[in-house]
This record gives structure tokens, sequence and C-alpha cells, in this order.
């Protein structure tokens, strides 16, 4: 995965705009400075790392372990 649970919702949606959908769809403002593990936690983070990952096309699969 390319998007981790400790940047900021708002790099991530300057660095992918097609994250912005998946941010509105949790219903996180995408203009916070806050990090994904700030602004969800626990099963809500799980998903909305996997669905963000999704919108910009990375996964498990397309990256190796430690970059």
């Amino acid at each position: 995965m390319v998007i981790q649970p400790n940047m900021p919702v708002s790099g991530i949606v300057t660095a992918w705009e097609a994250t912005k959908p998946v941010f509105v769809k949790y219903g996180i403002s995408v203009d916070t400075d806050k990090t994904l593990e700030e602004a969800a936690s626990g099963t809500l983070l799980n998903s909305l790392l996997q669905d963000l990952n999704e919108s910009i096309g990375s996964s498990t699969a397309t990256c190796v372990e430690g970059g």
C-alpha cells in the first residue's frame, strides 16, 4: 500500500486527487491536516485505507515491504 495511516489527509488529496471522493464517502474533511489514524480508527481506518489505496490503484500486491 502506498497510502499509510501516518499520512495527513490534506497531503493525500493534494498528491492523489482521486482520493477526494473516498474522503467524502467517509465524511472526512479533505482540508484537515490530521493524519488518517487521527481522522479514523479501528475497522473504519482499515476500510478507509483499503478504499484510498484502491482509488489510486495500489494494493499490497503492487508494493513490496520497505519501499
